[in-house]
């Protein structure tokens, strides 16, 4: 079985979809209490650092592995990428985010490790930035062919519109990306059939709202399946709202029969974006967010460290089912190289 290590794992969804393609995740790499935390609840056989990238030294990583230079199948990761995101972008921060500079651990780890492909997502912002042509310049002085383009992640069966940019590398060529799914996949596809959220026994989609008396009621006033504020009655437009001509996807309901918008860190909260469920009059639970995400129905989310926590986590996580196609190409590219 073809071998992975994840940099930057998070609470695993890049190693659900390395999984899920075939591949064998030996090592991960993450320094959040809680993503690591979670990573272990779902991962137990991987040999994770839980430690700052920048203290991790390749030639330890390869002698705990077991592995040579050279050894390893695909090296995989998302280095963080708040500072390369479009609303930091706006207010100027990107450029001084200390954690921009990150992907520059990832290329030492690809120099110490030389995998014989590499993987690399992360979000369209840093396509745009100089540290990417850098990068792409670092791994084409160790011989890497690369391949790279902003995609969206509803074209590859994920029931949300996301977009981000993936980066395909091998030795010998470079790789091409997944064909583009031919069916896409729905809210309803990935929700519908949940127990009532509540008393559904699990943790994760039982979690209470409070709202105050009128926000709920405005919320009852939200037209079902795909209704915004805009359609809301005089009497229940925030005035906040009154002054504002635009963000009409805040207090939005989902449809059922489109792709989610994007599941940030902020889906538990109306005020945040189209984060109403179609029809339930609440926000979208944890257990939903997730299976938006895609990851699978059973995945463990340590709930009680809070909805917050936790949603931040699911917000910043990749797509497993958007990975797994991505890597179905990698397996390929190294089932023809050993020919």
């Amino acid at each position: 079985m073809a071998t992975a290590v994840d940099l930057f794992s998070g609470c695993g969804g890049m190693s659900v979809g390395l999984k899920s393609a075939g591949f064998d995740v030996v090592g991960a790499v993450e320094i959040d209490d809680l993503a690591a935390r979670t990573y272990r609840l779902n991962h137990p056989a991987v040999r994770m650092w839980h430690e700052d990238i920048r203290n991790v030294r390749g030639v330890v990583v390869r002698r705990e592995l077991g592995l040579k230079k050279g050894e390893l199948d695909l090296l995989a990761g998302c280095p963080p990428c708040q500072g390369f995101s479009r609303l930091r972008t706006l207010n100027g921060r990107s450029a001084r985010d200390p954690r921009n500079d990150l992907v520059f651990e990832f290329l030492r780890f690809v120099d110490e490790l030389r995998p014989k492909a590499v993987l690399m997502e992360n979000v369209p912002g840093l396509a745009r930035d100089r540290r990417l042509t850098q990068f792409i310049e670092g791994l084409n002085a160790l011989g890497y062919h690369c391949n790279h383009d902003v995609l969206d992640a509803a074209r590859y069966a994920v029931p949300q519109r996301r977009a981000r940019l993936i980066v395909l590398c091998g030795r010998r060529d470079s790789i091409p990306f997944s064909p583009e799914a031919r069916v896409k996949r729905t809210v309803r596809d990935a929700i519908k059939g949940l127990p009532r959220a509540g008393r559904s026994g699990d943790p994760a989609h039982d979690v209470v709202e409070q709202r105050s008396a009128r926000i709920s009621d405005m919320i009852r006033h939200v037209p079902k399946n795909g209704g915004s504020r805009k359609d809301l009655p005089t009497a229940y437009r925030l005035e906040c709202h009154a002054r504002c001509d635009g963000f009409y996807d805040v207090y939005g309901r989902m449809r059922w029969d489109d792709v989610a918008p994007t599941i940030t860190s902020g889906f538990v909260n109306p005020s945040k974006g189209r984060f109403l469920h179609p029809h339930a009059n609440r926000t979208i639970t944890v257990r939903e967010a997730a299976l938006l995400q895609t990851f699978p129905r059973d995945y463990l989310f340590p709930m009680e460290a809070g909805k917050y926590p936790v949603a931040a986590m699911i917000g910043n996580a990749i797509p497993p089912e958007f990975i797994r196609r991505q890597a179905l190409r990698v397996r390929r590219y190294l089932l023809s190289s050993a020919r």
